[in-house]
This record gives structure tokens, C-alpha cells and sequence, in this order.
């Protein structure tokens, strides 16, 4: 088993508290749809809303904090919502502006390569300030090698690709400014695959990201996190508590009927 009981409890608890949560402070939309109403009935577009809106807090109040809960008991330093600074030097940023024109127009991604491009000219030039967002989750093992997750949606938009790329890259020279020998690896996460069976089209993501050595998806990014079978596990604990909470899931939305 891949997860200790202690944190096969944890997840639970914060799937539980997060799905209860947002139950009491959930309006539906008040968007007046007569002809969907009488079609498919409210509770089942109440449903729909509700998951549609659930969607959008699921990284930040259960996929962040189910992360950290797994890589605590693997890695040294698991922290969600980490801070990684704000000092980058000119000449960094002028690299990674050149990285991404070489990426734009062709040139293969090699996130290895890039890394210590950036790593000759990190304390090089003037240095500027500058506010970067913040690691969705960052961990560190017992030999020192520090790993940034950038937790995206399933379908991430194509347009934002570029500035993924560039935060990634930012954060890897605001790190080694202030620790100029360090491993450091930066990740997109993909938390499930919406594609299953079929494998992830990571096509979509090819040509502005290095895909074995920035992009994670589903089993990958959990299992890298937890262990062999985290994944699996993880699916578990959510099958568990949704029917646990089923009577109280199907008892909200009658109130819609």
C-alpha cells in the first residue's frame, strides 16, 4: 500500500470538509433557462452548475492540499502555496526571453539544457524584482533536489502554453539566484487524464513544453508524489467518501426538483 492510514485519513477529511463546504455557501445560477428547466429538470441543471462551479476550486481546496498530504510522507519538504521569492537578475531574464524565441520558432524544448543556460547568467547583470505567482506545490527530497508543480486544469488553453513555459522558467532562476548549485526541476501537473482510456494528447502541449522534463499527468504526477499506486488509492479515498455522502448529495439537490 502505497499511503499510510494516517494519510489515507487526511484526504479524506479534506475531500469531505471541502464537498461540505461548498455545499453551504453554493447558490445556483439564477439564469432563467425555461426550456432546459422543463427538458432536463432542475435538480439535474442545479447538478450541473454545482459541478461546473466545484471545478473551479478543486485545485486550490482538494488537488493542493491532497498533494502536499502525499509528498509529506515521501519528501523532506512538501509545502503547498510556496513562496519561491522575487529577485531575478537581467541577464536571466534576458536568457529566458531567449529560450522562449528560439521555443516559438521551432526549436525543440530541452528543459535540461535550459536549465543551466539559466544557470551561467543567474547572478550575472542588475538585479530586478519581480512578482512571479506562487509554486502550487513544492517539494524537496533528502538529497537536497527541489521540484516546483504548477497544478493546471485537464484541458489546459493552448494560448496560455508560452506563459506557462515562462513561469516555469522564472521560477527555476529566482531559485538558483539564491541557491546557485541546487537541482531544480519545474513541472506543469495535470491531475487526471479526461482522455482515459485513451492516453493523455500530449500533443497539445508539444512544442512550448519539454514533455518528459516538465509536464506530469494523472498517475505520474500522483504516484511521483506518493508512491507506486497513490493514484489508484487516491481514486479510492474519493469513491469512499462520495458514498459516504451520497444520502446528504441527493438530499441537497431534491431541494431543486
Amino acid at each position: 500500500m502505497a499511503l499510510t492510514k494516517v494519510q489515507i485519513d487526511k484526504i479524506k477529511d479534506t475531500v469531505r470538509e471541502s464537498l461540505k463546504n461548498k455545499f453551504s455557501t453554493y447558490e445556483p445560477e439564477t439564469n432563467a433557462m425555461p426550456f432546459h428547466y422543463r427538458l432536463l429538470g432542475r435538480d439535474r441543471l442545479a447538478l450541473f452548475s454545482f459541478i461546473h462551479s466545484l471545478n473551479t476550486t478543486f485545485g486550490t481546496s482538494i488537488f493542493e492540499p491532497v498533494a502536499e498530504t502525499l509528498a509529506s510522507a515521501r519528501f523532506a519538504i512538501a509545502q503547498k502555496q510556496f513562496i519561491v521569492g522575487d529577485t531575478i537578475t537581467e541577464q536571466a531574464q534576458t536568457e529566458i526571453q531567449q529560450i522562449i524565441n528560439e521555443i516559438s520558432i521551432g526549436k525543440t524544448p530541452d528543459k535540461v539544457k535550459e536549465i543551466e543556460r539559466i544557470r551561467k547568467v543567474v547572478a550575472s547583470g542588475k538585479t530586478n524584482k519581480l512578482k512571479t505567482v506562487k509554486v502550487d506545490l513544492f517539494v524537496k527530497n533528502n538529497n537536497g533536489t527541489v521540484y516546483f508543480f504548477d497544478l493546471k486544469t485537464a484541458k489546459p488553453n493552448i494560448s496560455n502554453f508560452k506563459d506557462f513555459k515562462r513561469t516555469l522558467l522564472e521560477w527555476i532562476a529566482i531559485y538558483l539566484f539564491q541557491h546557485p548549485d541546487a537541482d531544480v526541476h519545474s513541472y506543469i501537473a495535470i491531475p487526471y487524464n479526461p482522455y482515459e482510456p485513451k492516453p493523455y494528447q500530449r500533443w497539445t502541449l508539444q512544442g512550448m513544453l519539454d514533455l518528459k522534463n516538465e509536464l506530469k499527468v494523472a498517475e505520474e504526477f500522483w504516484d511521483f508524489l506518493g508512491g507506486d499506486g497513490a493514484y489508484l488509492e487516491l481514486l479510492n479515498c474519493f469513491e469512499t467518501v462520495g458514498i459516504e455522502l451520497r444520502p446528504e448529495i441527493d438530499a441537497y439537490f431534491s431541494k431543486f426538483k
